[in-house]
């Protein structure tokens, strides 16, 4: 098994400014994520879209910059980064449930429209010149 050396003054500067860096990017994707909740309230779709390619370059700059998770957990410069990543993960989370939260509504919408398709009559003239009624029996699906 290797000895672990210890770090140097520059090694030990640099991994705090990693750890400052990941800091500041977790704070900007906790920004990003307040604004994603902004967007899918005002249902502003167009936005959330714009602010997916972002979020998804500041998960990345992240991925890259993080420590293996034995020292991120134990490190004390790494602290600040989980405590921010923590929030964004909840922000996550609220944004998700929202989303699938208007995705039920929409296909509750749906379906009691295709529901009151299926059961709507039909006027049409019969071959006497005489109106007869149908009911639709076949929604969409079936069609």
């Amino acid at each position: 098994m290797t000895e672990l050396l210890p770090l140097s003054d520059a090694e030990k500067a640099a991994k705090r400014g990693r750890a400052v860096l990941a800091q500041r990017l977790a704070i900007e994707l906790e920004e990003i994520l307040g604004m994603e909740f902004e967007s899918l309230q005002k249902q502003d779709l167009e936005r959330f879209e714009q602010l997916q390619g972002r979020k998804t370059d500041l998960l990345a700059e992240l991925t890259g910059l993080c420590p293996s998770t034995e020292e991120l957990q134990s490190d004390p410069d790494w602290q600040g980064l989980l405590v921010a990543m923590t929030t964004c993960r909840d922000m996550h989370r609220r944004n998700a449930m929202l989303i699938e939260r208007k995705l039920e509504a929409i296909r509750g919408t749906l379906q009691s429209l295709q529901a009151s398709v299926s059961t709507s009559t039909v006027e049409v003239y019969d071959r006497l010149g005489q109106v007869a009624r149908f009911t639709r029996g076949r929604g969409y699906q079936e069609a």
